[in-house]
């Protein structure tokens, strides 16, 4: 494997992401042949074939994914050594790309900004996804740092507290529940849900509430694709929900929902910031989670009932 250059990783993994050699060539800035010979080259020195070619494009064959990830995590470990050298020139700078759950979209950019404020050099780009992407743009090293509620048990990952995440329940204002005291999970297993996807941080918090009261988690309520979307439709009277404390201070303050007083809750979990375990850890990286450690709570917004 000493032969491999870094030319040919990086065409095999253009091609694992693209799917065609001529979608590879044009991210690359490359012609066509010459990322066919690069690929061929490589199969040469790893002894087997890299790439099924079929009629919908090529298709990564195991040793192909074991090549793409090892081209990644080489790209990734050059980026982190940029910032090493420039750290040890003195030079304080370097780039941070901070994924979130999108649960934490409502306070990450305040984080970001103050974040930048205190480092101006240090590029900072985001991405909002959904858990399961969060934890794929981790395997896949898109991102340096992520911002989840529960750290991903598939990956090996370091993870930091930086703050409290309540999670609640949430009504419209007008609802029969709305100023009632120490309801019990009887009471509210009787109401109707919107939930997020299967597999979400909430959706599992409230799947394990419920989860003593017989058959209730085999039908929720109904399932929404953002919180947006399932605060819209709670004051819109469709139902009740089980959300993040911080993804509705804004619409409890302004009284267009009310916090149910709902005994065993608010749910107290933690917020995280969490890197893979198996890279090195950036100048940058290390400015963001010393950073998140002294100063990250002040952001996380506070709720009252």
């Amino acid at each position: 494997m000493k032969n491999i250059t870094l030319r040919q990783l990086r065409a095999a993994a253009a091609v694992q992401k693209a799917g065609k050699i001529i979608f590879a060539a044009n991210e690359l800035g490359l012609s066509q042949p010459a990322v066919t010979l690069q690929l061929r080259d490589l199969e040469k020195l790893v002894g087997t074939q890299l790439f099924d070619r079929t009629n919908e494009g090529m298709r990564p064959t195991a040793a192909g994914l074991a090549v793409a990830e090892a081209a990644k995590a080489i790209e990734e470990r050059l980026l982190v050594l940029g910032d090493e050298i420039d750290a040890i020139k003195g030079v304080r700078k370097g780039a941070l790309r901070l994924g979130v759950v999108s649960t934490a979209k409502y306070f990450a950019p305040s984080i970001m900004a103050a974040f930048m404020k205190q480092f101006p050099d240090v590029d900072v780009t985001l991405f909002v996804g959904n858990r399961a992407e969060t934890i794929a743009s981790l395997n896949n090293h898109t991102v340096d740092v992520a911002l989840m509620g529960r750290p991903p048990r598939e990956l090996p990952v370091r993870a930091a507290s930086f703050g409290e995440h309540p999670l609640v329940f949430v009504a419209p204002p007008d609802h029969p529940l709305a100023r009632a005291r120490q309801i019990s999970k009887e009471r509210i297993g009787q109401e109707k849900f919107l939930v997020r996807e299967r597999g979400s941080g909430t959706r599992i918090s409230l799947e394990i509430f419920l989860g003593e009261l017989p058959g209730r988690i085999d039908d929720l309520g109904t399932e929404l694709e953002s919180n947006e979307t399932i605060k819209q439709a709670v004051m819109a009277g469709l139902g009740l929900a089980f959300i993040s404390g911080h993804t509705i201070a804004q619409e409890v303050e302004l009284g267009r929902l009310v916090v149910l007083d709902v005994v065993g809750t608010p749910i107290r979990r933690q917020w995280f910031s969490v890197t893979r375990a198996d890279r090195s850890i950036s100048p940058a990286m290390k400015a963001f989670e010393t950073f998140l450690s002294s100063e990250g709570n002040r952001f996380l917004p506070v709720i009252t009932s």
